[in-house]
């Protein structure tokens, strides 16, 4: 499975079959299903990465991070502090 916020993302959002999220423009790993959840968004929302070196973030406000592709820097979208399924965790 590819994932990129601008092209394609969207048809992720309800997708729940076990597999890996990767970048769209380099294949690099992002996001597992198993960290992948039901959200109001129009995105498919995950409450973590596959690895810490996934993706890059970048502070945008006190609640929510810009994120990147660690690899080629593709635009991903954001993480949101704690707006997970549960209290303390973060949705990307």
């Amino acid at each position: 499975m590819s994932f990129c916020q601008f092209l394609g993302g969207e048809i992720y959002k309800d997708h729940f079959k076990p597999g890996m999220y990767v970048c769209s423009k380099c294949n690099h790993p992002l996001f597992s299903s198993r960290s992948k959840f039901a959200h109001s968004s129009p995105w498919p929302a995950f409450t973590d990465t596959i690895r810490e070196d996934s993706v890059t973030k970048m502070m945008e406000t006190l609640t929510a991070y810009k994120v990147l592709c660690g690899k080629c820097g593709n635009g991903l979208g954001h993480e949101f502090v704690n707006d997970g399924p549960e209290e303390g965790v973060s949705r990307f």
